[in-house]
């Protein structure tokens, strides 16, 4: 369950920081054998080591990461470090990874009204990392009848935009479905919305929700079954059709055996927007070696979604543009992948790729909880502004690992610069958030 905290105090971050970095660093290392004799490249120094040394430079060398240990207070030359990156240092590092997503880190509520209307608002999405071959008795990939992509890890995520309180990653095989996620089953607290895409549509997922008094907002899966309030099947395109000014708000029963009281929202798209999509259903068809039904290609002409929040609480068009924050979650994908270069290696070492992989992505988790100190309350806060102002302190952070400073200062210095990481407004394409702070000054 998404708990419920005080927005961060720069103290708070630090503890984590400091607790994820040392004690259990330290704890890991014992269990996978990392370490087995006292020495100087410790293992929550070998940690530290690693985890700031891809936040600086996500390609960093045995040298660059030799250097990042000197700033922790420890000289150790190239080829201590590259000895000690072998299957034990993944283990460790992937330890490390699974004690760190369980921390609960928020930040003061976005100042974005319609957000703030619920508990949380909580997207969820996984994006896939693949390994070389070798690894597919660890991770399980998709790729076991043509030989390629035999092994890959997905990473599952939920994010409240609300609060920026992260859950994740949870790393599973690459072949597992999202619909199988612990995020389906986990409590998110009664009045919070969580939005999410077809690949976790699940009716029972959405009943247990509803049952905890927590909301959800969904594309619809087309081939669900549909019925009004009398138990009369409807037919959806046919519905849609008949549909005055191309706007539909309509209570119905959801699933022919779960018949989940729901609100089914439809608007017609542009023209444009609905070729787009008949394009791409033509395309993902023919890759699968399938035809698109009629029906399927008409009902591109609209975006349907279905929800059991009151229309008292949300409007139609308030609706079509919340749903549109569940990007927010891929532009964090894409800002762990470009920036953070998560899903790239420099080695052909498959131990070394996977501890890379977990060393960054520890790296991308601890650059969240900084961000959270101090930007997340803007509604135009730049994430990619935001993660460069944090890997240009990470030598700070390094220093306050070896005395010279404290983690507060250093916190409060990247909090500093995280206040002028924001976005400029657009007029012609509208960010997100202009789209929703519009909704609340202007009305529905």
């Amino acid at each position: 369950m998404m708990k419920v905290q005080e927005p961060p105090k720069l103290a708070t971050v630090a503890r984590a920081i400091r607790r994820v970095l040392t004690e259990i660093a330290e704890a890991e290392a014992k269990t996978s054998g990392l370490v087995r004799r006292r020495r100087k490249l410790t293992g929550s120094v070998f940690v530290r080591t690693v985890v700031l040394g891809f936040l600086k430079e996500p390609q960093a060398s045995y040298g660059q990461l030799a250097q990042m240990a000197a700033a922790l207070g420890v000289t150790v030359s190239r080829q201590a470090i590259e000895q000690r990156y072998g299957e034990k240092a993944a283990m460790c590092l992937k330890g490390v990874l699974e004690a760190a997503v369980k921390e609960v880190i928020s930040a003061d509520p976005v100042a974005i009204p319609l957000l703030q209307r619920f508990h949380a608002v909580v997207i969820y999405d996984s994006s896939t990392v693949g390994l070389p071959n070798e690894l597919a008795t660890l991770w399980r990939g998709c790729g076991e009848r043509t030989g390629q992509a035999q092994a890959a890890v997905k990473l599952q995520v939920r994010l409240d935009l609300l609060t920026g309180q992260l859950d994740g990653p949870h790393l599973r095989d690459g072949r597992s479905n999202d619909r199988t996620s612990p995020h389906q089953a986990a409590a998110i607290g009664p009045g919070a919305l969580r939005i999410h895409d077809l690949g976790f549509f699940s009716l029972d997922a959405m009943r247990d929700a509803a049952a905890r008094q927590e909301y959800w907002l969904t594309r619809l899966q087309v081939q669900t079954a549909l019925y009004d309030q009398r138990g009369t099947r409807l037919n959806l395109l046919q519905y849609l059709l008949a549909a005055r000014n191309g706007r539909v708000d309509l209570a119905v029963q959801v699933g022919a055996r779960h018949r989940l009281p729901a609100r089914l929202l439809a608007v017609r798209v542009p023209a444009e927007v609905a070729a787009q999509r008949r394009k791409a259903l033509r395309t993902e068809a023919a890759h699968k070696g399938q035809a698109v039904s009629t029906a399927r290609l008409a009902l591109a002409d609209w975006t349907i979604l279905v929800t059991n929040v009151p229309s008292a609480l949300l409007k139609v068009e308030e609706a079509m543009v919340l749903y549109r924050v569940r990007w927010q979650i891929e532009l964090l994908f894409k800002l762990w992948k470009k920036e953070g270069l998560i899903d790239e290696s420099t080695s052909e070492q498959k131990d070394r790729i996977l501890g890379e992989l977990y060393a960054k992505l520890l790296a991308m988790v601890i650059q969240h909880w900084a961000i959270l100190t101090r930007c997340w309350e803007f509604p135009a806060r730049s994430l990619v502004q935001a993660s460069q102002v944090v890997r240009d302190h990470a030598i700070m952070l390094a220093h306050a690992f070896a005395g010279r400073g404290t983690l507060l200062t250093a916190l409060e210095a990247i909090g500093q610069c995280l206040n002028v990481c924001k976005m400029d407004s657009r007029r012609k394409d509208p960010h997100t958030y202009q789209l929703l702070l519009a909704l609340h000054e202007s009305g529905p």
